[in-house]
């Protein structure tokens, strides 16, 4: 199986459904059937693609039968790579994710400071949550390690587990209202004029706007939370880093 490979339990996680919706959506005709490899089916980032956008046009009002319309009219009215080129584009990752596996005892270890069972099955609890990590058995798979890192730095700094699960909770909410923000303004002023369904000569445009629309909107995000950083950290920590008496001060 490879990085971009999935069993059908992955995919329904990735795709926020369900193993039951998979099969119904398979034996509908709306998704492909798996590649299979002796007993076990894998399914591609083209069928997470295809499971968002049925996802997205089920919260839309459409029905299973309006989807199969919609997808049957655009595979019958333009080339079927154009559909899947869009697909992939609304379903591919945002950014790279280096996964890893530890065991239970690895994870620990990280921890300079002693920190009890009973706040890291409350941590490990919260990150399932927010689908940084899950466990199978005694290894940890964690599929967001830069947020795992964050938390282990800030821990080892001295900040209590709590407040850090707080913050995490607080920071999904808020990225997501700004993402929301993002999407808001493409289907407002791009998508809705268009009509539906879309007309199968503005999917290649379509597909895109969103490809550069992900490295454009992180490239914001990425120099908005700089500037911010910067003017917050020395409003709240270059006052009391000026008190910080020198050298040359204590022998005076």
């Amino acid at each position: 199986m490879t990085t971009n490979e999935y069993r059908i339990d992955d995919l329904a996680r990735l795709a926020k459904t369900t193993v039951r919706n998979v099969r119904a959506y398979q034996d509908r005709g709306l998704l492909q059937p798996p590649k299979r490899v002796g007993r076990v089916g894998f399914y591609s980032q083209a069928h997470l693609a295809r499971l968002r956008l049925i996802n997205d046009l089920l919260n839309r009002g459409y029905s299973l039968s309006n989807i199969a319309e919609l997808i049957s009219a655009w595979e019958l009215g333009q080339d079927v790579s154009e559909l899947l080129g869009l697909e992939e584009a609304l379903g591919a990752p945002w950014a790279e994710h280096n996964e890893e596996i530890l065991s239970i005892d690895q994870l620990k270890e990280r921890f300079v400071n002693a920190i009890d069972d009973g706040e890291i099955i409350q941590a490990l609890k919260s990150a399932i949550e927010l689908g940084i990590l899950e466990i199978n058995e005694n290894r940890v798979h964690v599929f967001e390690p830069h947020l795992l890192n964050t938390a282990i730095l800030l821990t080892n700094a001295g900040v209590p587990m709590e407040p850090i699960i707080t913050a995490g909770k607080e920071l999904r909410v808020t990225v997501n209202i700004i993402a929301q923000l993002f999407v808001d303004l493409v289907t407002k002023y791009v998508m809705d004029p268009l009509g539906e369904p879309i007309p199968s000569d503005k999917v290649g445009e379509l597909t895109e706007l969103i490809s550069k629309l992900r490295p454009a909107a992180k490239a914001v995000l990425d120099a908005e939370i700089s500037r911010a950083l910067e003017n917050v950290i020395q409003i709240e920590l270059g006052e009391r880093v000026s008190r910080v008496p020198t050298q040359e001060a204590k022998r005076a």
